[in-house]
């Protein structure tokens, strides 16, 4: 992978990572001035589970904002684009596709059938 292609995946990630942490302000802001002090038991059991949605939803975001900051460690260590199983190089292609990924697509799909086989 050449320079070109490093400074583009940095620059996408950065830039996903920064809207994540935003999103998430907003989030926690929200929370914390919500009023669930409401009367109605339909209008508590509404507002609870929007709560409980946003929450799984912010839970997703922040599993990924790991793992894009694990990217970003890569580029810095120079180990991006690179299989962590195999060591070979990672297509372009599919690292546009999920730039947060560490296995090249032969090495995931034989980790994924094993999972179905032997459900590990």
């Amino acid at each position: 992978m050449d320079e070109k292609d490093i400074l583009y995946f940095k620059d996408m990630l950065t830039g996903q990572l920064k809207e994540l942490l935003r999103v998430g302000d907003d989030t926690v802001s929200l929370m914390q001035n919500s009023d669930d002090r409401l009367t109605d038991p339909a209008d508590q059991a509404s507002f609870e589970t929007d709560r409980n949605f946003m929450l799984r939803i912010r839970d997703r975001e922040y599993k990924l904002i790991n793992k894009i900051r694990k990217a970003l460690e890569r580029i810095e260590d120079g180990e991006f684009g690179i299989c962590k199983t195999c060591g070979e190089d990672i297509s372009v292609e599919r690292l546009k596709v999920r730039p947060v990924t560490n296995q090249c697509i032969k090495c995931k799909t034989r980790h994924e059938s094993r999972e179905r086989i032997f459900g590990m």
